[in-house]
């Protein structure tokens, strides 16, 4: 009941979020009709860059629209159709402010100027003005001198009024040109001033009245005035269709009053003008391309007019999410369930909102494309967030577990009774210090437990002062104990597993396997092998353990790393029965081994890949979450990533070779509770593969935006909202487990999180190669009881990391000085490039721990649990 609580909750906060955020806004009705638009007849599609041109059918139609709408338009140019506007227009008893076009090309300016004089007479009865170039001066594309001269020639051979129109602060800097005109035309844009919407009028007002001062008795008309409806925010100023309403309809009710002449900028949105002016370019129409009125001129504004149909939208995705999220839920408290549709709901809105916002766009086929690959990204992270999520509340609030975790308590007087299969215990062993792998043999030797035996295989070592020590030992230790150095042996430890089976005597029904550095503790067996006297259990799994965790501060925080999965992700596993098998501390059944196909040879992580063959074959595993022995973790930061991206890269070879079984396109007795552990566990692993993509890409588009700023805006906000949002979310569920459910400190917490992350590139790289590349790669063993790197040695250690770290943060400081922080989306972008770089920057920070000296104890960073 407390969940149907919570949903409502939400639903009700959906809704009610949007429609605080959507309250209509009482605004000056725009019901007269206005003196004039800037009038760009271009088309969706159509382009003057592209040399796509509207016919004379299109701007007869957009003139007709503007009926009974306007008094009078502003052209730009009077090339080809253009110049027969205004013939055009007197029909519909619109005039015009004509222009002609002026650039760099004096040839072009002539004819231009040539054409203009004549249409003007022509149609002297609606061209009311004469308009000499815009923003000439502006661009730069003449100079003070060229361009009056031009102003003179036109108005010596006319008696309409002349101009040239340019930007309120051009006519400020060059005075002068008031003397060769008759009128000021003036652009007032502050929108491209960054300022905030409130102020906006208030700015063109007084800008206005300042131009009156400066030019007392000169005529002043507003070519441009206008606000778009959507792009990138500058400064203050944010672009929106509701700002854009908000802008005009006040705009025009004071105008009213000042009697200002104004022409509004524009009449048709010109999807073209994004290639020159970036994002904002092609909305600064009232109308859309499409030719659809964006806004009412009368009714109250409201920010999403959609809002509701968003709002049930939102609420619909998020009630599916929830059925799925919940439908194996029992074992969670109400708090687990409320948190799973907290991030239902949130992560559904902005689903929805990315879609809506995606559609306000105008798009291109290469940036449909682009887009497309951004929305799927986005989705795909949303995908991710859920698992995590549903993982989060499982490992954090749950009422009670489903299935066994820790082995009954028996007495001794019940111990003979007791299921104890016989077991044999293989070691495969490859260039392993000896005195190691005695330690664990003698270890193996106190087991107080009555049917075993322990079978090392030594794989290819090729000193004989390596191996024979430990056959010396071997024969010293018994007959339980029987040792084979074999070379050639391929595959690996697979092989080295496979020839040990082979070797297997045949009472054995259970095969175990123990690391060659690993120390088990005498009632390993005794606790763990009576498991198997059901005849569903195939797999027994004890969590692997460390114990040189205190010896220095990088093997301290690795520890607490490693203990995430063990003491998390595996107990939420073992809820579906869909644990992951690990290659030390496992104990499986030998029929279901020989059935299986035995170690499969063709990955490098043999033994996640035979767990997932016999949980095909119908079999159940069991996981108890205790340690029954300790091994010793990677001496430095290179094999720490080796080792992880032997895994990274195993998962992947593994989800490419059952990919039908676990998506179900093939038969297997999988569950739908193993499958969706099996390929939501590693869903962050490939999440750290594409964030490697998506950094590379990053680095691409900034240097594209530094380029041409312009053509290239900062993403959009969300998009940039949307990867800083999955970064918080990700350290936040990290420290919070290692915090509340490993019981680290503080600091241990804060390390731990910070070895994760250090992993991000090193996993990134690995998936990216399982997953696309695919091709086999040799086992490479972790290093044990090696010396700690040097200092240079652990910088060459984080090479790549470093580098990708230091582009990205050149990155942000070449952003901010080349292209400031005024806008929004450019300040969002940076935060993403600095999220992107803290990964990397970690590996580093880990790297140079691994350098520290060994000591006994790291209390200073952990309390040991």
């Amino acid at each position: 009941m407390p969940s149907v609580f919570a949903l409502f909750a939400f639903v009700l906060l959906v809704v009610g979020g949007y429609g605080y955020t959507n309250q209509p806004a009482q605004e000056p009705p725009w019901t007269q009709v206005v003196p004039g638009f800037a009038f760009s007849p271009y088309q969706a599609g159509q382009s003057p860059i592209d040399n796509i041109e509207p016919t004379v059918e299109q701007i007869n139609q957009d003139l007709s629209l503007l009926a009974g709408k306007t008094r009078a338009i502003r052209t730009y140019t009077v090339e080809g159709q253009f110049g027969d506007i205004p013939e055009m227009a007197a029909a519909y008893n619109i005039n015009v402010a004509l222009g002609a076009w002026l650039s760099p090309d004096l040839n072009a300016n002539a004819t231009e100027v040539e054409r203009l004089l004549d249409v003007s007479k022509s149609n002297s009865r609606n061209v009311i003005r004469l308009i000499v170039g815009n923003e000439v001066l502006l661009r730069e594309d003449l100079g003070v001198q060229q361009l009056t001269a031009y102003l003179d020639t036109v108005r010596d051979a006319t008696d309409i009024p002349v101009s040239t129109a340019e930007p309120w602060h051009v006519w400020l800097k060059n005075p002068e040109l008031a003397n060769h005109v008759d009128y000021l035309a003036v652009h007032l844009l502050p929108f491209w001033e960054g300022i905030a919407l409130d102020d906006a009028v208030d700015f063109s007002i007084n800008t206005y009245r300042q131009l009156q001062e400066t030019f007392p008795g000169k005529p002043i008309v507003v070519t441009e005035v206008g606000w778009p409806s959507n792009g990138r925010s500058i400064k203050q100023a944010v672009a929106s269709q509701a700002n854009q309403a908000k802008f005009l309809r006040r705009f025009i009710q004071r105008a009213e009053q000042e009697s200002i002449v104004f022409y509004i900028m524009e009449a048709f949105d010109q999807p073209w003008k994004s290639d020159l002016e970036g994002s904002v370019g092609g909305h600064w129409g009232v109308f859309d391309s499409f030719r659809d009125a964006k806004f009412a001129t009368d009714s109250p504004v409201i920010a999403i007019p959609q809002w509701k149909l968003l709002a049930a939208a939102s609420i619909v995705v998020a009630l599916l999410m929830t059925v799925l999220l919940l439908i194996d839920s029992a074992a969670l408290r109400d708090s687990g369930r409320t948190f799973l549709i907290f991030n239902a709901f949130a992560v559904s809105s902005l689903i929805i909102y990315v879609i809506y916002d995606f559609t306000l766009e105008y798009h291109t086929w290469a940036s449909v494309a682009i887009s497309v690959v951004l929305l799927l990204g986005v989705v795909g992270v949303f995908v991710i967030v859920m698992s995590e999520a549903h993982e989060w509340a499982e490992a954090m609030w749950y009422r009670s577990r489903r299935r066994l975790l820790s082995p009954p308590a028996v007495s001794t007087a019940k111990t003979e009774s007791l299921f104890q299969p016989f077991v044999s215990i293989h070691v495969p062993a490859y260039e392993e210090p000896p005195e190691m792998l005695i330690d664990t043999l003698n270890a193996l030797a106190r087991l107080d437990y009555p049917n075993f035996e322990v079978i090392v295989v030594d794989n290819n070592t090729v000193n004989e002062s390596t191996w024979r020590p430990v056959q010396l030992h071997c024969a010293q230790l018994g007959e339980r104990f029987r040792f084979f150095h074999v070379k050639p042996l391929s595959g690996y430890k697979a092989g080295a597993l496979n020839y040990a089976l082979e070797q297997t005597c045949e009472q054995a029904e259970v095969v175990a396997v123990i690391d060659a550095d690993y120390r088990v503790q005498p009632n390993w067996l005794s606790d763990l092998a009576p498991q198997f006297e059901k005849a569903e259990i195939a797999i027994v799994q004890a969590p692997q353990d460390y114990r040189d965790g205190k010896e220095n501060i990088f093997k301290s925080i690795c520890h607490a790393e490693y203990k995430g999965f063990f003491h998390l992700g595996m107990v939420t596993r073992n809820e579906r029965n869909a644990i992951i098998q690990h290659g030390t501390m496992t104990m499986v059944r030998r029929s279901a081994l020989e059935a299986a196909g035995r170690w499969g040879v063709d990955t490098i992580t043999e033994d996640t890949e035979l767990g997932l063959r016999i949980f095909e074959q119908g079999h159940e595993a069991v996981y108890i979450d205790h340690s029954y022995g300790r091994g010793v973790m990677p001496d430095n930061f290179t094999d720490y990533k080796k080792q992880r991206h032997r895994w990274a890269y195993g998962a992947m070879q593994i989800l490419r070779a059952h990919a039908g079984q676990l998506i179900g396109f093939r038969d297997s007795k999988l569950t739908p509770g193993q499958r969706y552990h099996f390929v939501s566990g590693w869903l962050p692993w490939i999440a750290d593969g594409f964030n490697l993509a998506f950094t590379l890409l990053a680095l691409l588009w900034s240097g594209l935006m530094l380029f041409d700023p312009i053509a290239f805006n900062a993403p959009p906000l969300l998009i940039s909202v949307v990867p800083i949002m999955f970064f918080l979310f990700k350290i936040t569920k990290l420290f919070t487990l290692y915090l509340v459910q490993v019981k680290a400190n503080f600091r241990t917490a804060l390390a731990a999180t910070l070895a994760g992350l250090s992993l991000s590139y090193v996993i990134g790289r690995a998936t990216l190669s399982g997953l696309f590349v695919g091709r086999k790669i040799a086992f490479i063993r972790t290093p044990k009881m090696a010396s700690n790197l040097a200092v240079l040695q652990a910088l060459n250690a984080a090479r790549d990391e470093s580098i990708l770290a230091l582009m990205l943060l050149c990155g942000v400081g070449l952003v901010y000085f080349q292209l400031g922080f005024d806008s929004r989306e450019n300040l969002a972008w940076c935060l993403v490039l600095v999220s992107q770089s803290l990964p990397f920057l970690s590996a580093l920070i880990v790297s140079i721990l691994s350098t520290a000296p060994n000591r006994d104890s790291v209390q200073s960073l952990e309390k040991a649990a």
